[in-house]
């Protein structure tokens, strides 16, 4: 009985997932305005119900209720990430990022996990750039029990020598460990080098071995005291809750938690200089040849950048897309490659990594890519390929809200990129609004050989 009951429920899930996709399908088809373009629009212009407040520690707060499933995501993220690092403590984000599932001061070392997993919950984490994120997805009714262990280790996270000792050799694991399987990572590593402008920017989030090495228990606490503090860090709740009983759990789990020291930075540029850059690696670990292809753009959510993101759609994004096409399907030039916009805080670039067969394919390829480039500096994308890659786009912006925890991710990271979700009722016409014309003009503004970054890589 009791498994034909689990299996009931089970179609039940099926349906309504099923039901949501179907629902998020006709948002893309349908002519439908997910967002109005006037200036002074209200909450029911979201296409969820999203409320917002601040704890007076500092802690943003944002809610989403969503009662489709009876499962919550919880977000905690952090604004830090690799790019806070000081030069020579490279991967101490990241090795942060492994210290708190190490134990807290009521919460043992890998009980975190163990409690999650025991309630049927999913977790993970992430270390960016700029930021760190925390997620876990549960039953609702053990929302508690997450905000529980996320405050506590929050406030009291047990940085010990052996602790810190203990993920630092992990970490050292992982990155040997990386370097063994990809035989290209060290091409991507010399290529953030070469186009970025600053090591906060350039250098892996996963960090090397001797600075991982060289990192003190007294580095890992600083850096903690300083970004893991609640006037740091967006919360973002979404699913099947009472906001006003979610509400009145946060503050008695987060409220009593002190307001850090406002979170220095180390200094990082937020623009780029004009200067072009070609090098040749020349790599024992690569097997076939290829080469980055990369320009430095507008800053993220700047007027060109939305124009550069359907760009992006234009050129890269599916089986239709002009490279793609030409690449793979007609001339068949490449072994593999992957290409997009890629945004660092405030810095964002174009870039395009492609393995070839031989090097005479890697020339010939590259000036594939140049061609195609230059075609769009003169000749207007047809309002057919237009459309294409703006519903693509669309279909891409709306999946962030197919899930609970797809919904959480996107808004605690539209808060940290904008500090604040008011973009939220405008930003997606920001890209729909996007003109032929407009195309062209980014494509000559930054697709220039006095702004073009290429790393070729060679087989030593």
């Amino acid at each position: 009985m009791l498994f034909l009951k689990l299996m009931d429920r089970l179609k039940q899930y099926s349906y309504l997932v099923a039901v949501k996709s179907l629902l998020i399908l006709l948002l893309i088809l349908l002519p439908f305005p997910l967002i109005s373009s006037t200036q002074d629009q209200n909450q029911k212009d979201f296409p969820f119900p999203v409320s917002h407040f601040k704890l007076k520690n500092g802690l943003q707060v944002i809610l989403s209720e969503d009662n489709s499933l009876p499962l919550v995501s919880v977000v905690i993220a952090y604004n830090v990430g690799s790019i806070n690092e000081l030069q020579g403590k490279a991967g101490l984000a990241y090795l942060l990022e492994n210290l708190m599932f190490q134990g807290s001061s009521n919460v043992g070392r890998m009980q975190h996990i163990s409690y999650i997993n025991r309630i049927g919950g999913e977790w993970n984490a992430a270390t960016t750039e700029d930021k760190t994120v925390y997620y876990q997805t549960v039953p609702s009714n053990q929302l508690a029990l997450v905000f529980w262990l996320e405050s506590d280790r929050m406030k009291n996270l047990e940085i010990t020598e052996s602790n810190v000792h203990r993920t630092k050799n992990s970490i050292i694991e992982e990155v040997q460990h990386r370097r063994a399987t990809d035989p290209h990572l060290e091409s991507f590593f010399a290529f953030d080098r070469l186009i970025f402008p600053d090591f906060a920017h350039s250098h892996p989030v996963i960090g090397n071995e001797k600075e991982i090495n060289d990192i003190a228990v007294e580095d890992v606490k600083n850096f903690y005291s300083t970004f893991y503090v609640p006037n740091n860090a967006v919360l973002c709740v979404v699913g099947n809750v009472d906001g006003e009983r979610a509400e009145e759990l946060i503050r008695k789990y987060f409220e009593t938690i002190p307001e850090g020291k406002v979170a220095s930075s180390v200094p990082v540029q937020k623009s780029f200089d004009k200067k072009s850059a070609s090098e040749t690696l020349k790599d024992t670990l690569a097997s076939i040849p290829g080469f980055h292809l990369g320009y430095r753009i507008a800053p993220p959510y700047s007027r060109d950048y939305y124009t550069l993101k359907i760009l992006e759609y234009v050129l890269l994004r599916g089986k239709s897309s002009r490279l793609y096409k030409r690449l793979y399907k007609r001339e068949r030039l490449v072994y593999d490659f992957s290409a997009g916009i890629e945004k660092r805080k405030d810095l964002a670039i174009f870039k395009l990594f492609a393995l070839c067969n031989n090097e005479i394919m890697v020339d010939i390829s590259l000036r594939a890519v140049l061609s195609e480039i230059n075609k769009l500096k003169s000749t207007l994308v047809s309002e057919k390929e237009l459309t294409k890659s703006k519903n693509m786009f669309k279909m891409d912006y709306i999946k962030q809200f197919e899930t609970s925890l797809e919904k959480a991710l996107f808004l605690s990271d539209t808060f940290l990129s904008h500090g604040t979700l008011d973009v939220l009722p405008l930003e997606l016409n920001k890209y729909l609004n996007v003109e032929a014309r407009d195309i062209i003009s980014v494509v000559n503004r930054y697709f220039n050989s006095d702004n073009r970054i290429l790393l070729t890589i060679k087989i030593k």
